[in-house]
């Protein structure tokens, strides 16, 4: 499942539900903390959270720009 935009409230509502103790909100909006098999790991709008045939999710990070 992708991690939708910070405004799109009925996506986070479905990730929400798909995560469920294996996801923690952040102060930062729009970001998710995931209970992945190497640790939490932080996913962003825009990442990939794929959940493995062993019942474990893994965070599939999207390139991101550098600011300049």
């Amino acid at each position: 499942m992708r991690v939708p935009p910070a405004h799109d409230a009925r996506s986070w509502g479905k990730l929400w539900q798909w995560l469920g103790e294996d996801g923690q909100a952040l102060e930062d909006p729009g970001t998710v903390r995931v209970s992945t098999p190497d640790g939490w790991t932080i996913a962003m709008p825009g990442d990939w959270i794929v959940l493995s045939v062993s019942g474990r999710f893994h965070v599939a990070h999207t390139r991101r720009s550098l600011d300049a």
